[in-house]
């Protein structure tokens, strides 16, 4: 197995001195001054352990403290022991990067998951690396259409950006995620699972197949019953890939991460087993560069496409200030917020989307945007002062209508329209709630766009 992912070479030198194993982290002693003998050790290097059974395991450089080096075993440490040779690769990981990937599923390892042709000749390139030059980017300027009224009209997804979707345990955010990457307007979905159950990543699979879109979505999944430490390259696999297909073949590529909180679990354990000093509740100190270091791989290239990753991170808790999402927050451009199954307008934001309102959107989408939050706002208000038994003033009462036509038409996650229908059900819905004194509007906008009109059909749109 290990052979070929890796393309062993018989005259790599063996280093047989292994000091300890903890967990699935193993320390081998190397000498310094054997270093010219064989290949030296560099961090992020792959490595190759030899059992005294015979069997192999493929794991990753994550420490250098003089002469020991600390390896993480992506397969774990059972079957491994003291007397166990380790040889060192000379290179980090790779991954396949070819025609052949779409719609191809690959594990932690790099290697394939689905019963498919094997992958191991075709060309490979090195995860990982530092992200674009700055001035190899150009300005974000670009809107993905998801055809979901409360991302499109307002908190629009702008090329090149990177946002989470912060959630708990227990709401629908895989159904969102895989609902914006089938109706997203990208030419690729690359899409990476950490943790998932079967359940979810069947979902997902299953998900992309039956929307006819298999044959451009490649998927890397680390399953809860996998290895933890393979959940650590899956945001690095499908950076690397995805950052290929937009420089080469310069299309548009939306990275899809599913859980970013489970990484930095991951990342927790690993600092753990490495007597790492913990900072904020036991999660390493360097959580913040870790996380960077992925978000940052965003890009809409110059001489290329675009990297856009949208991922979905959980608040344990519905806790914002636990340190995940906390740091998140400081990295990513906004977030969608989704709360009791719908996108929550007030806890969203996307910091990019003045770069696309009104500039390649339609000249209304701003004031449209505006008005309904405001609506929306007092409508809130209004409730409570039902529920408390305050008397209502009749224009409480168009925002109680106005409320529940808010929330059937476009924070239901059934709800799909594309943009313009999206902008013309908001005039419909203020006209059948307000009168045209009441927007507080730029006329132009109110003369061109609203008026009376007829009662919309069963699924939400204008006749």
């Amino acid at each position: 197995m290990v052979n070929n992912v890796t393309g062993i070479s018989p005259i790599l030198v063996g280093y047989s001195e292994i000091l300890a194993i903890i967990g699935d982290i193993v320390r081998v002693k190397v000498p310094q001054e054997e270093y010219r003998d064989g290949i030296s050790p560099c961090l992020e290097d792959l490595a190759v352990l030899h059992a005294v059974d015979g069997s192999l395991s493929l794991g990753q450089v994550i420490g250098i403290k003089r002469d020991v080096v600390a390896l993480q075993v992506f397969n774990g440490t059972r079957g491994i022991s003291t007397h166990s040779t380790v040889r060192f690769l000379g290179h980090p990981m790779q991954v396949s990067y070819s025609g052949n990937i779409f719609g191809r599923v690959f594990r932690g390892t790099g290697e394939t998951i689905d019963g498919g042709p094997d992958l191991s000749n075709d060309p490979k390139v090195t995860i990982g690396g530092p992200s674009v030059n700055p001035m190899r980017r150009v300005l974000a300027s670009k809107m993905i259409r998801t055809n979901v009224p409360m991302i499109d009209v307002f908190n629009c997804l702008v090329e090149s950006q990177k946002i989470p979707i912060f959630s708990v345990s227990g709401e629908p955010f895989n159904q969102l995620l895989a609902r914006i990457g089938i109706q997203a307007d990208a030419d690729v979905i690359v899409f990476g699972g950490m943790g998932l159950i079967f359940d979810d990543y069947y979902f997902f699979r299953k998900a992309f197949e039956d929307a006819g879109m298999y044959t451009r979505t490649v998927m890397f999944v680390n399953q809860a019953s996998d290895p933890v430490v393979e959940r650590l390259l899956i945001p690095d696999l499908a950076l690397a890939v995805a950052e290929n297909i937009a420089v080469d073949e310069r299309k548009r590529v939306l990275v899809l991460l599913s859980d970013m909180t489970a990484f930095a679990d991951a990342l927790k354990e690993v600092s753990i087993a490495m007597d790492q000093v913990p900072a904020n509740r036991g999660y390493p100190g360097d959580l913040y560069s870790q996380l960077a270091r992925r978000y940052e791989k965003a890009c809409d290239y110059a001489q290329g496409g675009s990297v856009t990753i949208l991922t979905v991170t959980t608040m344990p808790g519905d806790d914002v200030t636990h340190p995940v999402p906390d740091n998140t927050g400081y990295i990513t451009e906004g977030q969608f917020y989704l709360h009791n199954g719908v996108i929550d307008p007030f806890g969203s934001l996307s910091r990019l989307k003045q770069h696309v309102i009104g500039k390649v959107t339609r000249e209304d989408h701003n004031q449209i945007m505006n008005t309904m939050i405001r609506f929306y706002s007092q409508a809130k208000d209004a409730q409570q002062k039902q529920a408390m038994a305050f008397e209502l003033s009749a224009f409480d009462q168009k925002l109680l209508k106005f409320g529940k036509l808010f929330r059937d038409r476009f924070m239901d996650m059934n709800v799909s329209l594309a943009l313009e229908e999206a902008l013309d059900l908001c005039w419909q819905t203020l006209a059948e709630c307000f009168g045209p004194e009441e927007l507080l509007m730029k006329q132009d906008l109110i003369d061109k766009y609203y008026y009376p009109r007829s009662e919309p059909t069963s699924n939400g749109t204008p006749r």
